[in-house]
């Protein structure tokens, strides 16, 4: 038996010491992770896992050397002016940007590109007054952007062109006057829309939006209010609240604008989309007088009072006709009882005017003879 001690002791130290191997292999893994997180996380942002919190270090430009696994990054609350194009390129795995509450004021196309896993960007509280509408081409699985409290005054046909998986998009509190149908139609997910805190013009420029908004409201979607702040007939008043009826005057001015050039005081002729103004050709071989700029047409005050007088006269005539047929109608009656009390008063007299006559009715004479 003592023989046996020695191999058998051997025999169970070897399995232990291979055991021993993974467990070590495991603690070097887990302490190399914490080491590259700490080493590649830069010194104003903490870092924890996949989320990288930059906000409210007050920084002038971007940190270098941010984690490549960053999925969540918050630069909010900072100094940031600018960005250079490609920025975020080496983040590949991002799906979190917030850059609100910064001086950004211009964003290079590039600026978003190799970021196919975005999510969501927020852009809220900037200096942005322009966009290029190829800014969001790179990011096409975007489902909530944040363009709320800028400086827009407008949006370009084609910027949301890619953006097909968007929820939820804001452009609250900005400058914008009018938008196109055309841009948002390929938003296909859209659920809700912020647009309220801008100077709306409700003119015509403003219907076939209006027709879309119908359209989003329709299948189910949400669009907070958009209110008026020209005409001032509906200065105020929430556009989605406004018939449709009271744009019907935009297909006449169509038609007037379109065979009637500018008039004496009447400023330019009418802008169209992709037109510019055509020089005119005068005597001389050199010289060239340019048109007139093309002016925006404001026929908004005037417009809504010509619906709202169509409107009032259409009623007035309908009421007195209204009136008349009723008078008409008493009329008709009071002849048809007064005719019937003359036919009875007749049918009484006949048989008094019978009585000299000898070639009567014999009915009429029976009546007399028994009277």
């Amino acid at each position: 038996m003592g023989r046996h001690t020695g191999p058998i002791e051997h025999h169970q130290g070897k399995p232990a010491q291979k055991l021993s191997n993974p467990v070590l292999l495991c603690l070097l893994g887990i302490l190399g992770c914490l080491l590259e997180t700490v080493c590649c996380c830069p010194a104003p942002c903490r870092c924890n896992n996949t989320e990288v919190d930059c906000s409210d270090s007050g920084l002038l430009a971007l940190p270098t050397n941010l984690p490549l696994n960053t999925k969540n990054l918050l630069l909010f609350n900072n100094k940031l002016s600018s960005l250079p194009p490609g920025a975020f390129s080496n983040l590949s795995a991002l799906q979190s940007l917030d850059l609100s509450n910064n001086f950004l004021d211009n964003l290079p196309p590039a600026l978003f590109k190799e970021l196919g896993n975005l999510s969501e960007l927020v852009l809220r509280n900037n200096s942005l007054t322009s966009l290029d509408k190829d800014l969001f081409q790179s990011v096409p699985h975007l489902r909530r952007l944040d363009l709320s409290i800028n400086g827009l005054s407008h949006v370009p046909l084609g910027l949301l062109d890619d953006l097909r998986e968007v929820m939820w998009l804001s452009l609250a509190n900005n400058r914008l006057h009018a938008l196109e149908r055309a841009t948002f139609e390929p938003l296909a997910s859209l659920q809700s829309l912020q647009l309220g805190g801008n100077p709306w013009e409700c003119d015509c420029n403003l219907r076939d939006f209006k027709h879309w908004i119908e359209w989003l409201l329709y299948r189910g979607g949400k669009v907070d209010a958009m209110d008026c702040t020209l005409p001032k007939d509906l200065r105020g008043r929430d556009i989605r609240s406004v018939p449709m009826e009271m744009f019907n005057y935009c297909l006449q001015l169509e038609d007037e604008n379109g065979s009637v050039s500018g008039g004496a005081g009447g400023g330019g002729p009418p802008c169209s989309r992709g037109a510019a103004p055509v020089p005119q050709p005068s005597e001389s071989p050199v010289a060239v007088i340019p048109a007139p700029e093309c002016m925006r047409q404001r026929y908004r005050p005037v417009s809504v009072r010509r619906a709202i007088g169509t409107v009032i006269i259409a009623g007035v005539v309908c009421g007195i006709v209204c009136i008349m047929m009723v008078v008409a109608a008493a009329y008709g009656c009071i002849y048809a009882s007064l005719m019937a009390k003359y036919q009875r008063e007749l049918k009484k007299r006949q048989p008094l005017m019978g009585d000299g006559d000898g070639d009567g009715d014999p009915e009429e004479k029976q009546i007399s003879s028994v009277a």
